[in-house]
């Protein structure tokens, strides 16, 4: 039944209850919770997975995702739409799905991430920087993301992102190859040197249209700008509409010689 068609009761009865799952889940979190491996131990696990998963598909790559690492593991979502995040969960129910609050965001894209929380089984954690936005224009002065997108990008994002990582020994992102040329060589699964984790790309060989069907398919939540001629969404202040046969990120940093915030580079 759609939340359309539910009374005002039915609506907040479905509610309350995945509350109560969603706290049932957090209270035996820490039992299900292996002690976190070495680097050098999680290395040598994505390079033997990189060779014997190399050619296989989404779901196959996810189970091993699963049964590897367990809760060990977190969702990097943009909240551009919770496909990946769903399809993960498919596999590790109520998995950790970062969302980088860097107080740029449209209004659009909190909304989706709120309606996220309160209908799939996800657990959010928001990624949230050192400073406010407030602080960090009176330290670095008002539109630093004019002036110097890539240290902005730096202190709201990267770092931000690379502490909350540590608990971690696997990060799964959205990232595709049709993306652009930058992310056309994306592997399902590499070493992330930088981060010091397993880092896995599920998605890469599925297309913009393959992502559109798959939320159609199965009710998957998306975020409107998405129909608004925005494919790939980042902070308002940064992102543009695309306009017909530009890639999907032509509309992140337009006009600047940036066509990556940091966290994939």
């Amino acid at each position: 039944m759609s939340e359309v068609a539910l009374t005002l009761a039915e609506r907040r009865e479905r509610q309350i209850a995945h509350q109560e799952a969603r706290a049932t889940h957090l209270a035996s979190r820490e039992a299900l919770l292996s002690p976190r491996r070495s680097n050098e131990e999680l290395r040598a696990i994505a390079e033997a997975a990189q060779q014997r998963l190399a050619d296989t598909d989404t779901d196959t790559v996810l189970a091993w995702v699963g049964q590897e690492f367990g809760y060990r593991t977190a969702v990097a979502c943009s909240m551009a739409d919770a496909v990946l995040p769903a399809v993960v969960a498919r596999h590790v129910p109520w998995v950790d799905t970062l969302f980088l609050e860097t107080g740029y965001h449209f209004a659009e894209t909190i909304g989706t991430r709120d309606a996220v929380e309160a209908s799939m089984r996800l657990t959010i954690v928001d990624v949230k920087p050192r400073l406010s936005v407030a602080e960090q224009d009176a330290e670095f002065g008002e539109r630093l993301y004019e002036r110097d997108p890539a240290l902005c990008c730096a202190m709201r994002k990267v770092e931000p992102l690379h502490e909350t990582l540590q608990g971690y020994e696997v990060w799964i992102t959205g990232v595709r190859r049709d993306e652009g040329p930058t992310r056309a060589d994306t592997p399902f699964i590499s070493w992330d040197d930088k981060n010091g984790l397993v880092k896995i790309n599920p998605l890469a060989a599925w297309t913009f249209d393959d992502l559109l069907a798959y939320a159609a398919d199965h009710d998957i939540i998306v975020n409107p700008l998405v129909n608004d001629g925005y494919p790939s969404i980042g902070c308002a202040t940064c992102t543009r509409r695309v306009a017909p046969g530009e890639d999907p990120r032509a509309g992140r940093w337009a006009g600047l010689d940036k066509t990556e915030c940091g966290l994939h580079s």
